[in-house]
């Protein structure tokens, strides 16, 4: 299918043909028929996309800080690799359309196939002949709302909650300073709700499309006496500002023509400086309103479809999208004389041409159509034609996900390992797998995992997905007769660690025939444990080889603060931080002790509201009696080294600083070794992995990989238990 997309890094706006998105659950697959560009969020991403290094820098700050510190974490080349690899992550644009649905994930009671939809959201109601939405930002069409209009509802429901928040009452004089889109719109609401509307703006021929719509309005320069004259004298009970600018003028306006105690709302970007003298002698109320509405940036509401009970909150952004429906339906809200431009998606860079100014004509509404682009025909797989035959290499990849990690650091490190085609890879909606298939040399994208894990080409899966799918993915590779890298953590929870269990008992023992074929009987299980292969790693270990003595190792982890609503912390998605990211860190505890750890004890800070159980420290105990402690931390500064590793053993010791030296002492003699950046082990990781294909033996101990795994949940339940020792099942 056809997509545009945005280059943050060149400033390239696109359209570029991408695999056609597979409905997981709780999301419907909806053919485009229209889609609206937004000329304040959209245009904003593509002059910053268009901008130098420099003028990006200039205008963002706070990402320049970000970068220095990471650059002084890290090293220059490794940070500089992931702000490239990050600007070069096709960016799709758009986030209002309607269509009709084609297909449906599991979990879509209520919606059914061929129904006519309105589809909201960035990243999901995009500008591409088919979207992928979850059920909340879903809304049915009747009949009577045609798909151009339709295409309006995501910022109708902007409009509409921008004006909910200013609680106005039946016949109060009501001003929307700014009649852009979202303006015109307003004041349609407005007036749909028996309020007296006036609406303010410089641009003249957008005032004389407020009188068409029945409403009192002016210019700028007339605003401050025709507002008087309007309310005779008394000011506006609400000002709804729209305008999109940096100038303060329009917070200054709403100041002079509100009523003692009136609301201002801000639904556009304006400036945010205010006149104190007006604001505090008429005892204003200013609120910044904040897209859809209640549910907005939820990702249980948005992605998760977990709706809020009616009685408590009576206007989510999903009933919001209802009622703009419902008022296009009654011909209340009338869309039709605001649609300046209609340019078909083949076309679609010519709308950022028009919304910038580049153009230099006159818009409004400006609307991408797909009638003759949209095919019946969907395929989610495509091919690129220019890759090479099929090579003879023993591992032959087909790589499931294509987020950042994947693009900053594995399959960078995958393209200098020999003896690896690169097959296929695949992601959720097609769009980054296309990218990254493109990028790194690929043979297919696709957005359909089943098409890696049964494609009789491959004979070794990648599985790189959010943390709740590596299990699943893992027995269905397994059982498909694949060899299985999986990122860790290996799963996160009992029930899919018992799934996986339960494949590797069915198949105990690896075996590859001689040539390597890909009718292997079973295959190699390996968990993305990288920091194991780190060449300072493999130093340490030796440095202890030939110890008589159990070790103590102390592993302090620097992790960072994450918000609390961010997925890592979703114990069904990212299974918590100590799972989800602490078992790197009980896997290298294990490989210097030579075997998994056999118990645990684990305490942590108070949360305080701020934390979710990530300033945790463990204690693990090994069967030859060697400690390990983790200190996991979430309270520290970024900027400072994140991770740190002392051992302590036989008159020895070793301590590697976050991956870029390694000092060791013993017998008095002091030695030094440093990097001239961080090195992980991934390149090493990736080597391995050939190394042990070709071998037919697997790295890391099945039941090693297991028992991290386990370790990491036991910490959990010591931590529940108050700091109890917790014994580890193998």
């Amino acid at each position: 299918m056809k997509q545009l997309l945005q280059n943050m890094r060149d400033g390239q706006t696109t359209v570029a043909e991408v695999p056609i998105p597979t409905p997981r659950a709780g999301q419907a697959l909806v053919k485009v028929a229209a889609s609206l560009v937004s000329a304040g969020t959209e245009r904003m991403l593509v002059e910053f996309a268009e901008k130098s290094l420099v003028g990006k820098a200039r205008s963002r700050p706070d990402l320049v800080r970000q970068v220095l510190d990471k650059i002084s974490r890290e090293g220059l080349l490794p940070t500089l690799q992931a702000t490239f690899n990050r600007l070069d992550q096709p960016m799709p644009l758009g986030y209002s359309s309607a269509g009709t649905i084609t297909a449906l994930g599991p979990g879509m009671d209520g919606f059914h196939v061929g129904q006519r939809v309105a589809c909201a959201g960035g990243g999901y109601a995009v500008h591409a002949e088919y979207n992928l939405v979850p059920r909340n930002l879903l809304t049915p069409l009747p009949e009577t709302v045609d798909f151009e209009s339709a295409a309006f509802t995501t910022l109708g429901a902007i409009a509409l909650h921008g004006f909910r928040l200013a609680e106005p009452q039946l016949g109060e004089n009501v001003a929307v300073i700014g009649l852009g889109l979202l303006g015109l719109l307003t004041i349609q609401l407005a007036a749909a709700a028996g309020c007296r509307v006036f609406g303010v703006d410089t641009n003249p021929s957008r005032v004389q499309l407020a009188e068409q719509f029945g409403i009192s309005a002016c210019s700028r320069q007339n605003a401050v006496d025709s507002a008087r004259a309007f309310t005779a004298n008394r000011g506006f009970d609400s000002v709804i500002i729209c305008a999109d600018t940096s100038s303060n003028d329009p917070v200054e306006l709403a100041g002079l023509i509100a009523r003692d105690r009136a609301k201002i709302v801000a639904t556009g970007a304006v400036g945010l400086s205010f006149p104190r003298k007006i604001y505090y002698e008429k005892e204003l109320s200013f609120i910044n309103s904040r897209s859809y509405g209640p549910g907005r940036y939820d990702a249980g509401y948005e992605e998760n479809g977990q709706d809020y009970p009616i009685g408590f909150v009576r206007w989510t952004e999903g009933r919001n999208f209802e009622a703009v429906v419902a008022l296009m339906a009654q011909d209340k809200l009338r869309i039709a004389p605001l649609v300046t431009h209609r340019i078909s998606i083949e076309n679609a860079a010519e709308a950022y041409e028009i919304i910038t100014g580049k153009a230099k004509e006159p818009f409004l509404g400006v609307l991408l159509t797909y009638e003759s682009a949209a095919s019946d025909v969907r395929s989610a797989k495509i091919e690129f034609p220019t890759h090479p035959a099929l090579s003879t290499s023993h591992v032959k990849l087909g790589v499931l996900g294509a987020g950042l990690f994947a693009n900053a650091t594995l399959l960078p490190a995958l393209a200098r390992v020999k003896d690896v085609e690169l097959v296929g890879i695949a992601s959720a909606g097609g769009l980054h797998a296309q990218h990254s298939g493109k990028k790194f040399g690929f043979r297919y994208a696709a957005s359909d995992d089943d098409q890696i894990i049964n494609d009789p080409a491959i004979n070794t899966v990648m599985i790189l997905t959010r943390h709740d799918t590596h299990a699943d993915l893992v027995v269905r590779a397994l059982q498909a007769g694949k060899h299985v890298f999986v990122e860790k953590p290996l799963a996160v929870d009992a029930i899919g660690l018992e799934k996986v269990c339960a494949q590797l008992t069915m198949n105990p023992e690896p075996q590859t025939k001689p040539d390597h074929s890909l009718s292997s009987v079973n295959g190699l299980l390996m968990v993305g444990f990288n920091r194991r292969f780190a060449p300072l790693a493999t130093q340490l270990a030796a440095h202890f080889a030939q110890r008589t003595e159990a070790l103590y190792m102390h592993y302090r982890v620097n992790a960072g603060y994450i918000p609390l609503n961010h997925w890592t912390h979703d114990p069904a998605q990212g299974g918590g931080r100590i799972i989800g990211e602490g078992c790197h860190f009980v896997d290298f505890l294990s490989f210097l002790a030579g075997s998994a750890p056999v118990s645990v004890s684990a305490t942590a800070l108070p949360n305080g509201g701020k934390y979710c159980e990530d300033n945790v420290s463990m204690t693990f105990t090994f069967a030859d009696g060697s400690l390990g402690v983790v200190d996991y931390l979430a309270s520290g500064d970024k900027a400072f080294p994140k991770e740190r590793v002392e051992v302590f053993c036989g008159g020895a010791v070793a301590v590697l600083d976050d991956f870029r030296s390694l000092e060791t002492v013993r017998d008095g003699k002091k030695k030094t070794v440093k990097l001239a950046g961080q090195d992980k082990g991934h390149f090493n990781e990736m080597q391995v992995l050939v190394s042990a294909i070709r071998a037919g033996k697997a790295p890391i101990a099945t039941e090693q990989l297991v028992a991290v795994t386990k370790a990491t949940f036991a910490a959990v339940e010591s931590l529940r238990k108050n700091g109890e020792k917790v014994q580890i099942g193998v």
